[in-house]
């Protein structure tokens, strides 16, 4: 046993790392909603949204920050410092990219939603709600909910990358005006990357989960 894990069962329930961990995939669960609402919303009304998921990648960075901050100042944490650090950078990572799929489409002009684009930020809204309930579950150490809840993200994972390879596939296919390529496809790479991240988020979540079995 770790001398970080033996110390976690002298001290009371952690009160500093949790509460963050939960703060961060809440304001991602919102992020991912705001997106997945903006792509299935008239043109003029997304960049209200465009500019809340800003805001709200901004929030998840300053929780990331404060992450690191108490890492820096607690020699107790509930699991691994390096775990605690993979987990809320990862989360980071998950909202740094969606954020960025919403730049791209306001700053590309890009009017036209397609069908894979919002099956896309579906996808990913439905892993970070999973994420969400994997937080909760790390926080009870609930080992086989934790586990059910990793498979089900990286299922979601496997179905975007499905989606994201019919949709290139397609636009190649279909599209003959060279801009548009390349606009459809930074976004469709910026979305398959967040479900890639949230894959992420998973590993580390069942990672931290086997280490306490």
């Amino acid at each position: 046993m770790s001398l970080n894990r033996f110390f976690q069962f002298l001290v009371p329930k952690d009160t500093k790392f949790f509460p963050l961990f939960e703060q961060a995939a809440a304001a991602l669960i919102l992020l991912a909603e705001t997106l997945h609402e903006a792509v299935n919303a008239p043109k003029e009304e997304r960049e209200d949204s465009f500019k809340k998921i800003a805001e709200l990648e901004g929030i998840i960075e300053e929780i990331t920050h404060k992450t690191h901050l108490e890492l820096s100042k607690n020699f107790i944490t509930p699991f691994d410092r390096e775990d605690i650090h993979s987990l809320i950078k990862s989360i980071d990572d998950v909202a740094d990219l969606m954020h960025g799929a919403a730049s791209r489409m306001s700053l590309y002009q890009v009017e036209k939603i397609t069908k894979s684009i919002r099956k896309l930020t579906e996808i990913n809204l439905e892993a970070c709600q999973l994420i969400g309930v994997g937080i909760k579950e790390l926080k009870v150490m609930n080992n086989k909910a934790i586990k059910e809840t990793c498979k089900k993200i990286n299922k979601l994972e496997s179905k975007a990358d499905e989606v994201f390879d019919k949709a290139v596939a397609d636009i190649f296919e279909n599209e003959t005006d060279a801009k548009n390529i390349i606009k459809y496809k930074e976004v469709l790479s910026s979305l398959e990357a967040a479900s890639d991240k949230c894959k992420s988020v998973s590993n580390v979540m069942e990672q931290i989960s086997v280490k306490h079995s």
